[in-house]
C-alpha cells in the first residue's frame, strides 16, 4: 500500500453478506418479484457484488434472474487522462430492452462511474428502468445521482479512499477507509490489491 495507509475497516465480511442480503430483499420488494429484473455489475467488484445479488436473490425466490457484467473504460469523462486503461470485458448476453435493470456498484462517489455506466448500458439497449445497487455509498456527489439500494452509507474526507476488498480478488473480504498520501488519487483498488 504504497500511496495510502489503513485508518479503518468499516464492514466486515458478515456486515457485507448482511448488506447484500438486504439489498437483495429490498430489490424483489421495488419489483415485486424477480419476473422482469436483471443484474449487471459495473467491473472490476460490482460484477462480483452483482453475482452475490443473483445467488441471494436464487436462494429467496427459486428464480435466476439474468447477469451481466458492464465495462465502462472508454465511457469514462477522464479516459484520456489514462495512458493505458485497463480495458475489460462487457458481457451481457440477455436483451436488456424493456427490462428493469439494477445497475451494481461497490462504492458511490462522485457519481461519474455510474454516469459512464448509463451511458454504456443506453449504447446495448432501451431498459424500463434503471435502478441502482451500491454496497457503500462515502457521498461527495459531483452528478446527480442517487442509489436506490445502498448497504452503507460511509461518510468519508476527500483526501481518504473508500475501497471494497473481495475474497476472491484480494484474499479478504472487508471494506476499508485508506488514507490517501497528498497529490495522490482516491479511487478503486486495482484487483488483488496494491
Amino acid at each position: 500500500m504504497a500511496n495510502s495507509a489503513l485508518k479503518s475497516i468499516v464492514m466486515d465480511e458478515s456486515e457485507i453478506e448482511r448488506s447484500l442480503t438486504r439489498i437483495a430483499h429490498q430489490i424483489l420488494e421495488k419489483n415485486k418479484g424477480a419476473g422482469n429484473i436483471a443484474i449487471v455489475g459495473i467491473v472490476t467488484r460490482g460484477d462480483l457484488l452483482a453475482k452475490r445479488l443473483v445467488e441471494k436473490i436464487e436462494e429467496i425466490e427459486g428464480v435466476h434472474v439474468p447477469l451481466g457484467r458492464l465495462d465502462i473504460s472508454f465511457y469514462r469523462d477522464d479516459f484520456a487522462t489514462y495512458l493505458s486503461p485497463e480495458v475489460l470485458s462487457t458481457d451481457i448476453m440477455f436483451d436488456i430492452d424493456g427490462r428493469d435493470i439494477v445497475l451494481v456498484d461497490d462504492v458511490l462517489y462522485t457519481g461519474r462511474t455510474i454516469r459512464a455506466a448509463l451511458d454504456a448500458l443506453m449504447d446495448i439497449g432501451r431498459p424500463e428502468t434503471v435502478q441502482l445497487a451500491v454496497l457503500v455509498d462515502r457521498g461527495h456527489r459531483q452528478l446527480p445521482i442517487r442509489a436506490d439500494f445502498v448497504g452503507k452509507n460511509v461518510p468519508s474526507a476527500a483526501n481518504e479512499s473508500v475501497r471494497l476488498f473481495l475474497q476472491e480478488t484480494d484474499g479478504k473480504t472487508e471494506v476499508e477507509i485508506l488514507q490517501v498520501e497528498p497529490g495522490k488519487r482516491a479511487g478503486s483498488a486495482p484487483l488483488g490489491g496494491e
